[in-house]
């Protein structure tokens, strides 16, 4: 009896244990509400992009009335949808960047060539001269004599070969010829994407784009036969690579004509500075560099002359050097070392490099006084391009400052009021 009590008593124990409700809360804290919005999709984009994942390709360009808000969208998939002018702007930029990586695959491969053939148009030549040596300073008639005696000969004879095709492509500078082209055709590349950015490119954008290609391309040419330029031209000119125009400018009626009409940003003030611009640059810079090319062009000259001429003469000497005569070996074995020397200052020197570069210079100060020309020539000012913002071109292509493009200007004036020429040129950059 006793021991069902227990039992029972442990019953209700465990099962009131097991009813029994544990109340806890748990306070969580509430986070603040910050409120945001979603910008709202454009119908218009949204379509656009619906049509780009179907399959269609768009170039987005900004538009002239808001470029902030809308795009343009240039659809490749549906040329009828497009402008013909933007269509063809693209195609000339994708021949512009090929020809950029054109001129400079072919730069880097003429700059190898130039030291390649320096070294071993020098190597050959110093063997030549050592083997003469060697024979005229034994005194014996051998076998072995006469071999080294040949050799030096066919050595001497191949340099005088060698030189001879080295000195008439001048490939130091065919590689300054490509570094140009890369540079100007790059400078193209940003001009052709800065009128596709502005957007609604004309056709007159395109037959100006295309005009400049096949200028640039007529100016830095690929091939090395036929169609390469000149290396010893009778006379320097500065080296051209724009499109010519026929157009003839008097200063005297712009001027005046000015003082009745002034609008956007020109003022007669701007046009006379832009006048005395030029012929500072005329006077001084263009005039400059026109001596130092020609300097650079007699030098030349001399030393792709003086090169073969000597190799030349060391395998004549080395061929009539015998055991009764020494005389004709000293020559070819001095003659050699010379040659040598020569070699290594026409070409590890880059003479021909030097001179394009001042050619490359004297077509700049050409280009920049053209352009000026042309736009003073320009009758109606709404026409020109703006006058405070072709003052800052001017003065940032000369390295200066629009205040102190202004001084050179007025300092031009007064030394030629006082019949003095000017001692300052025009640009700061070269």
């Amino acid at each position: 009896m006793s021991c069902l009590q227990i039992s029972a008593s442990l019953c209700c124990c465990s099962s009131s244990s097991t009813f029994k409700r544990v109340n806890a809360a748990i306070n969580i804290p509430k986070l603040p509400s910050v409120p945001f919005s979603l910008p709202k999709i454009p119908s218009r984009t949204t379509k656009k992009l619906n049509q780009e994942l179907n399959g269609s390709t768009y170039i987005i360009i900004p538009s002239e009335k808001d470029a902030s808000t809308s795009q343009n969208y240039v659809d490749f998939s549906n040329p009828r949808k497009s402008n013909k002018a933007t269509i063809q702007l693209y195609a000339l930029l994708e021949a512009v960047a090929d020809r950029v990586e054109m001129h400079r695959n072919i730069g880097e491969q003429r700059n190898n060539w130039n030291s390649l053939l320096l070294n071993s148009v020098n190597m050959v030549t110093l063997a030549g001269a050592a083997m003469v040596g060697v024979t005229t300073a034994i005194d014996d008639s051998t076998a072995p004599m006469l071999a080294l005696k040949l050799s030096s000969t066919l050595l001497f004879s191949a340099a005088t070969g060698m030189l001879l095709i080295m000195n008439k492509m001048q490939p130091s500078q065919l590689a300054e010829e490509q570094r140009n082209a890369t540079r100007l055709f790059k400078q193209l590349q940003t001009e052709i994407q800065t009128t596709l950015a502005i957007g609604n490119p004309s056709e007159e954008d395109v037959k100006s784009a295309m005009e400049k290609v096949l200028a640039l391309d007529k100016a830095y040419p690929l091939p090395l036969l036929g169609a390469m330029l000149e290396k010893f031209p009778s006379e320097f000119e500065p080296a051209v690579w724009w499109p010519k125009t026929d157009k003839t400018i008097d200063f005297q009626k712009q001027v005046a004509r000015s003082h009745k009409k002034t609008n956007n940003g020109w003022s007669p003030e701007l046009e006379k500075e832009m006048m005395q611009i030029i012929e500072v640059m005329k006077s001084k810079d263009l005039e400059d560099y026109n001596r130092l090319g020609n300097m650079a062009l007699k030098v030349n000259k001399t030393l792709a002359i003086s090169g073969p001429l000597l190799t030349g003469i060391a395998a004549l000497g080395s061929a009539l050097a015998s055991h009764g005569s020494s005389w004709p070996g000293i020559v070819a074995a001095v003659a050699g070392p010379l040659a040598a020397s020569i070699n290594a200052l026409e070409h590890g020197g880059q003479v021909g490099m030097v001179f394009e570069m001042y050619r490359n210079c004297g077509g700049f100060f050409k280009l920049l006084q053209e352009t000026i020309e042309a736009t003073l020539e320009e009758k109606d000012c709404e026409k020109r391009e703006n006058g405070e913002l072709f003052e800052k071109k001017v003065a940032m292509k000369l390295g200066r400052s629009v205040s102190q493009l202004r001084q050179l200007a007025s300092k031009f004036s007064a030394c030629d009021s006082e019949g003095i020429g000017i001692d300052e040129f025009a640009s700061k950059l070269f």
